[in-house]
């Protein structure tokens, strides 16, 4: 197969990784995608290797990886058991922050429902009462 053959424009390269086009010159431009070359016409040309690292980015992104981490991703090489522990590690600490997060979440969880259970207790449902979940929430956190 020659080259020509995947021969891309930024448009087929979009389309061909489900990303958008500013989102490819973006990545080009914070060095994540090596420059592309370019016609005479000054036109952006990708081969299969920007194709299988734009796919690579993507999914990385997807994965919630920061873009700092999916650099670290980019530079691993490939092979040695040093290697998959380096990618290992990084998987893990995306995984501590989305248990963070989960945690998180699990509390904004209970404190929403502690707010619903108040606002049920103070008015009910019934016409001319003042919610008082939302009167203590204008309080200041330190007096309560």
């Amino acid at each position: 197969m020659t080259a020509q053959i995947y021969s891309l424009t930024i448009g087929a390269l979009a389309k061909a990784c489900s990303v958008p086009t500013p989102t490819i010159r973006y990545y080009e431009k914070i060095s994540l995608l090596p420059k592309a070359e370019r016609t005479r016409a000054d036109q952006r040309r990708y081969d299969r290797s920007d194709v299988d690292r734009l796919n690579f980015i993507r999914r990385c992104r997807a994965f919630g990886f920061s873009i700092k981490q999916v650099r670290s991703l980019l530079a691993v090489p490939t092979g040695s058991v040093s290697d998959c522990q380096t990618s290992k590690d990084i998987a893990q600490d995306r995984i501590a922050d989305i248990q963070t997060k989960i945690s998180d979440l699990l509390a904004l969880e209970t404190e929403l429902k502690a707010v619903i259970a108040q606002c049920q207790a103070t008015c009910g449902g019934k016409n001319n009462q003042v919610c008082g979940a939302f009167v203590e929430m204008q309080m200041p956190e330190v007096g309560r």
